[in-house]
């Protein structure tokens, strides 16, 4: 999948989100959508480093530290 084609499905997703919400007023949505793809990026980043967390922090482009946090936060570790 390259990047344009995600894009296109966040895209795709927000509009249908708006579209859903009718005539109610959005909120929040940047940590909405940052806590709805995190979880999924860190299982299977961790995943294809075979649990190795500094090996996934370096495909990530992020700290150690900043990585264990995270898992902390989605119930990964």
């Amino acid at each position: 999948m390259s990047k344009e084609s995600i894009q296109e499905v966040v895209h795709k997703s927000l509009e249908e989100y708006f579209n859903d919400l009718g005539e109610q007023q959005a909120s929040n949505i940047y940590d909405m959508v940052v806590l709805t793809v995190e979880k999924p990026i860190l299982e299977v980043v961790m995943h294809r480093a075979d649990g190795n967390q500094s090996h996934a922090a370096q495909m990530l482009g992020i700290n150690r530290n900043t990585l264990r946090k995270k898992l902390q936060e989605h119930g990964l570790l």
